[in-house]
């Protein structure tokens, strides 16, 4: 295993990024060595791998919501073309960083063949009972008396773990998810699940593509996007710098920036696209949905990106003494200004769409 002083030289992976943020010595001496252009480059390389990570998701029986992820829509196990026996063989098992098997009624003795076959070769899949709401709202129909939406929960849970134990699957862990509102029932703790056990160096790639259903969701998206904004500080200071319009005493790169901040927007659900979207599964009017964004509500800019520069580098000297006394951030706060003032802007400009994310929500 490198040491820590080797770890810059030998290239960082999202694994021991955070090691290595924490690590003065070896950011130092790879600053002395190079000096900040040599230091950008390499985190340059490292960045642009941790945005253009992918993660395959085999589907079957159904799609599962999750945009930004690349989604395989697997034929469905036990079709008369295709038994589950020859399944693993057909599907290029290895092709996929995990497997989702969705029914909307029964679990079947293909099901649990397929899921006994993914765990021999090492995968992780997910058992999902969709559609509950239909059969909550239609428990209810019959019962209105003695109806009780815990015991229709597990009711059926436990029906799913019956019928899949007697097909030899052990122990079988089942998701029960809405057709209509995502959050409800078991999503969160199948979120927890995936992030959990899927490929450290992909985590944050699945993390922040998750949709936005809760306040914790959101919470977590948000840190994971605030462990990477020195990594952007970094490459925007240090790769084609130049005088920014209108920012004394500022020079950096803005397309890194404008990269970034863009990427927030998505993630959180605040871009274009996304606000349209809920204006209309909501039935709002879109202006109504733009009331409750703060931050920028169009693409974003140049210009933009240089006016937010420019509120934040007012506090950016006090803001780089601070940084100072912070492992690694001090060291790159004594290349210039620049650095700092960056960092804050990226910060704050996070903070506000995180708020406005919430907002959203609500």
């Amino acid at each position: 295993m490198a040491s820590k002083s080797n770890i810059f030289q030998s290239g960082l992976s999202q694994s021991n990024i955070l090691e290595f943020s924490k690590d003065t010595k070896a950011l130092k001496k790879a600053l002395e060595a190079g000096g900040l252009p040599a230091v950008a480059a390499k985190l340059q390389a490292t960045l642009h791998s941790l945005e253009n990570v992918r993660v395959d998701i085999g589907v079957t029986g159904g799609q599962a919501q999750f945009p930004n992820v690349i989604l395989w829509d697997l034929p469905g196990v036990g079709a008369p073309t295709l038994e589950a026996d020859e399944y693993l063989q057909r599907v290029l098992v290895d092709r996929y960083d995990l497997f989702i098997i969705i029914t909307s009624e029964s679990f079947t003795a293909s099901h649990a063949q397929l899921a006994r076959g993914i765990l021999q070769q090492g995968k992780c899949f997910y058992l999902i009972r969709s559609k509950m709401d239909v059969d909550v709202a239609a428990s209810r129909s019959r019962r209105p008396r003695t109806f009780s939406e815990e015991t229709v929960l597990s009711q059926i849970r436990d029906a799913c773990g019956r019928q899949l134990e007697a097909e030899g699957l052990e122990d079988p862990k089942v998701f029960l998810l809405s057709m209509f509102e995502l959050g409800k029932y078991d999503y969160h703790l199948l979120e927890e699940s995936m992030v959990k056990e899927v490929e450290s160096h992909k985590r944050h790639a699945l993390l922040v593509a998750l949709p936005n259903v809760s306040k914790p969701t959101i919470e977590k998206k948000a840190a994971s996007l605030q462990q990477h904004i020195w990594l952007v500080a970094t490459v925007a200071c240090g790769i084609n710098p130049s005088p920014v319009p209108g920012v004394q005493d500022m020079a950096c790169n803005l397309y890194p920036l404008i990269h970034s901040l863009e990427g927030y927007r998505r993630s959180l659900g605040l871009d274009e696209d996304s606000l349209v979207t809920l204006a209309e599964q909501t039935s709002q009017p879109l202006h109504r949905v733009l009331e409750a964004v703060q931050g920028p509500k169009t693409k974003v800019t140049k210009e933009l990106v240089a006016d937010l520069l420019g509120q934040a580098c007012s506090d950016a000297s006090a803001f780089s003494q601070e940084l100072l006394h912070v492992p690694v951030l001090g060291a790159l706060a004594t290349c210039g200004i620049s650095f700092a003032t960056i960092y804050q802007m990226l910060r704050l400009s996070l903070d506000v769409m995180v708020k406005d994310a919430q907002s959203v929500l609500m």
